[in-house]
């Protein structure tokens, strides 16, 4: 079987048009590669100025009333992250900057999208567009031919007279063309290494791993898959013809219907109903801004109540600190029922495109690749959820300086120092290891390997009933 590989090898070395692809792609990968790596520094200088432009706005704020600080909120910011230079993911869609203010969960906003910029449906230039559009392209074109050229011209009859089996010259064409892809791949995570080595840390390491694992089985399934298709074929047109109609069927048809169905399924409200009941939710609950409102009053009472007086300016404490911070209590609960009902939509879409991907490993290939980017979906709502738990921490610690910093209910003009103010923490995005959310992808990791075992298995099972009269 050795023997074949190198051969093959020695014929792809001979075939000017493989290798003028195949440079064509090298030139490209280390191109989009390092622009990419340019790219992911750019950004991450552009975040960092912004983070502490922003927090020298806070720390210089001087004396100040805290709900005014409030008001005046903070951004947090997710971390682009070098790993975003392989695959952006959702990111380029839903954005990495949240606004932290009072009485409002905002959201993620300053995408690629939302700023007009050119974002197709494949996505920007980034090595993952060539992974898996470019790179399975040539695989394809090289791969199509492999046996059935051999019947063509006489070949493979005498390599079978010879004593070798089809599901061994199968095998050893799949592994020889495969190479093509897994040396491309290579290529792009040496130049990836060579900028990024000396800083990754163990997790980063581990989500390269799985990365190149995840593709590394991707061209063996679509290599192993034409092969066997130039095998089952008569002619190379034919077998080209029906892996060009499987490849469509799989990077356009699919995973447009796998969509199409899960929201079919599991309609998400649209973001003017969404805000719509999120506001008449939130009305039933205190108006820390209304005086006059009746569930204010009844808070207030119960205050009074609390601390034996008989009107508000007797309190020991600052009732409007309070007030304020059961607002934004309610308004948590009410963000957590509308956006837990929202995530448990998205999560019941995925199962559906999960499933739907059985049928597809590219789906499942987009996936892995996005999740160990640290760029799909559920690291964009963990990074939506930290921003909110640092948000309403920094607004009760807020109101509670109102309340019991030494005011008097009604004492608006009163400050706090700058010190305070300077003592709050700044947000740092926590992104989650990847053993941590790896089992979110053990069907789509099972997927591929079960496509590999299934190929194997038709392979051995059928190849050796092929007939060539």
């Amino acid at each position: 079987m050795l023997e074949i590989i190198k051969n093959e090898w020695k014929g792809l070395l001979r075939n000017r048009l493989i290798l003028l692809l195949f440079a064509f792609c090298m030139a490209v990968t280390v191109w989009v590669t390092l622009l990419g790596q340019w790219a992911a520094d750019h950004k991450d200088r552009l975040h960092e100025h912004a983070t502490a432009h922003m927090r020298e706005q806070w720390d210089g704020m001087g004396d100040s009333n805290p709900h005014n600080a409030v008001h005046f909120g903070t951004y947090a910011f997710k971390p682009y992250g070098f790993l975003s230079s392989i695959d952006e993911g959702v990111q380029a869609v839903t954005g990495n900057v949240i606004r932290l203010e009072g009485h409002v969960q905002n959201e993620m906003a300053y995408s690629d999208a939302s700023r007009s910029l050119a974002v197709s449906h494949f996505g920007k230039l980034k090595p993952a567009l060539l992974l898996q559009y470019l790179v399975p392209l040539l695989l394809i074109f090289t791969a199509f031919s492999s046996i059935s050229g051999e019947r063509e011209a006489g070949r493979l009859r005498l390599l079978l007279v010879q004593g070798l089996s089809l599901p061994k010259i199968i095998f050893a064409k799949a592994i020889a063309i495969a190479s093509l892809g897994w040396l491309l791949l290579t290529l792009m995570l040496a130049v990836f290494l060579m900028e990024q080595g000396p800083s990754m840390e163990q997790d980063e390491i581990l989500r390269i791993v799985l990365l190149s694992i995840s593709y590394s089985i991707f061209y063996a399934v679509l290599v192993l898959l034409t092969v066997c298709l130039s095998a089952w074929s008569k002619r190379s047109s034919a077998s080209l013809s029906t892996i060009m109609a499987l490849w469509v069927v799989w990077v356009i048809c699919l995973p447009i219907v796998a969509g199409g169905i899960s929201d079919e399924l599991h309609p998400l409200p649209s973001r003017r109903t969404f805000k719509t009941a999120m506001e008449k939710d939130r009305h039933q609950g205190i108006d820390g801004h209304n005086p006059s409102g009746e569930r204010r009053k009844a808070f207030t009472d119960s205050l009074l109540v609390a601390y034996g007086v008989d009107e508000a300016s007797q309190l020991p404490i600052n009732a409007d600190g309070l007030i304020m911070q059961a607002d934004e209590e309610y308004g948590n609960r009410v963000w957590d029922k509308h956006f837990g009902n929202n995530r448990s939509i998205l999560e019941k879409q995925k199962k559906v495109r999960r499933l739907i991907a059985v049928l597809d490993p590219f789906m499942s290939l987009q996936h892995l690749s996005m999740a160990f980017c640290g760029n799909d979906l559920y690291h964009s709502q963990d990074f939506q959820v930290q921003a909110e738990t640092y948000r309403r921490d920094i607004i009760k610690t807020m109101n509670e300086k109102h309340a019991y910093g030494g005011s008097k209910t009604g004492d608006w003009s009163w400050k706090a120092s700058e010190s305070f103010f300077q003592s709050i923490p700044e947000f740092a995005y926590d992104r989650p290891r990847i053993t941590s959310v790896i089992d979110q992808y053990l069907i789509d990791m099972f997927n591929l390997l079960s496509w590999t075992i299934l190929l194997v298995v038709l392979t051995v099972l059928y190849g050796p009933k092929l007939k060539f009269e």
